[in-house]
């Protein structure tokens, strides 16, 4: 029963963005603009991602360098800044899915119409091109999922220190996660140098693709 509910909802969804593409086909957008513009939204929300992760490292830092005050708001602040990069790191994974979506129905078309060239000239040409779209857009959505990937270590390691801030609200506790900084500086660090990566293969792949 559950293996036809996955086929049902595989199929609907499928027959949805199949609608999806067509609607705006109809309207003279193809498949190729549509990728480029979720590359971009993909890129954007790892731009925002860098920016949200460093600002609740700064958070951090004010934690750790407390002395003196209400704690009680400096945790909150901690804890805002955890939620606003839950938040950032979604969409990062929403748009990356999203790229992946419609570049998988781009080169399935591609491939499919290959076959109704007459020109073997032309049609040779196509398929070369269409190797080459295929060879870079393999190099950028592995650079965005190695990024993505980073951020789940840091996330789990903000979560692990919010939480232990929350029912150890005191001086000791902030001396207890002091040692914590630099090792979740050096995964934020990696992420953001992993995304920079991303974000260069990205600015590539919208110049090539619209050359």
């Amino acid at each position: 029963m559950k293996k036809l509910i996955v086929v049902v909802l595989t199929f609907t969804l499928f027959a949805c963005q199949s609608a999806y593409y067509a609607a705006w086909e109809k309207l003279g957008v193809e498949k190729r603009d549509i990728l480029v513009d979720r590359v971009e939204d993909a890129k954007d929300s790892q731009e925002d991602a860098q920016k949200q992760f460093a600002s609740a490292l700064d958070e951090f830092s004010q934690l750790i360098n407390f002395d003196g005050g209400e704690l009680q708001a400096v945790y909150e602040d901690l804890s805002s800044q955890f939620e606003a990069s839950q938040d950032a790191a979604s969409t990062v994974t929403n748009r990356i899915d999203k790229v992946e979506s419609v570049a998988e129905a781009l080169f399935d078309e591609w491939t499919a119409e290959l076959d109704k060239y007459s020109n073997a000239n032309l049609r040779r040409d196509s398929q070369k091109q269409l190797r080459e779209t295929q060879r870079r857009y393999n190099s950028l959505i592995s650079a965005m999922r190695k990024a993505e990937s980073k951020m789940a270590p840091v996330l789990s390691a903000l979560q692990d220190n919010v939480l232990y801030l929350k029912h150890n609200l005191n001086a000791n506790a902030v001396g207890a996660l002091q040692g914590e900084f630099n090792a979740i500086k050096k995964d934020i660090d990696q992420m953001i140098k992993e995304m920079n990566t991303a974000i260069a293969e990205s600015n590539e792949f919208i110049s090539t693709i619209k050359s």
